[in-house]
């Protein structure tokens, strides 16, 4: 775990691991994607493959990177550990909370129309 602490505390890392969240890269085209050097990048991505975050297969004459989030999970189970339960938000109270800002929403809409409570356009008086 503490690997992988140590992999992911660098902005660099993170960001390559949120680029191949979404589709194996080579290790030109995330290098295309920084403002450091090729060997930069490269250091970089030998730190993700010693963790395990990331694996690379050689194809042809191109290394292609893979993200691996299997070793991450000890990490998230550890970090869960911190946090209260009744302070996690989970995909379910997110969208449970977005049900009532929706309920919300057109419940004020409506009160305005009628010109009930929610109208707060009212003039104040002097």
């Amino acid at each position: 775990m503490d690997e992988v602490a140590a992999a992911i505390a660098d902005p660099v890392r993170r960001h390559i691991l949120g680029m191949l969240r979404d589709t194996p890269l080579t290790a030109g085209a995330i290098a295309e994607r920084f403002a450091i050097s090729r060997p930069a990048v490269s250091r970089h991505l030998r730190v993700l493959r010693e963790s395990g975050l990331v694996c690379d297969e050689l194809v042809g004459r191109t290394r292609i990177y893979r993200l691996d989030p299997g070793p991450l999970a000890p990490l998230v189970d550890w970090l869960g550990g911190l946090v209260a339960p009744e302070r996690l938000v989970t995909p379910d109270t997110w969208e449970q909370r977005l049900d009532a800002l929706e309920t919300e929403v057109h419940r004020t809409r409506r009160e305005r129309r009628a010109g009930g409570p929610a109208d707060h356009r009212t003039e104040r008086t002097a």
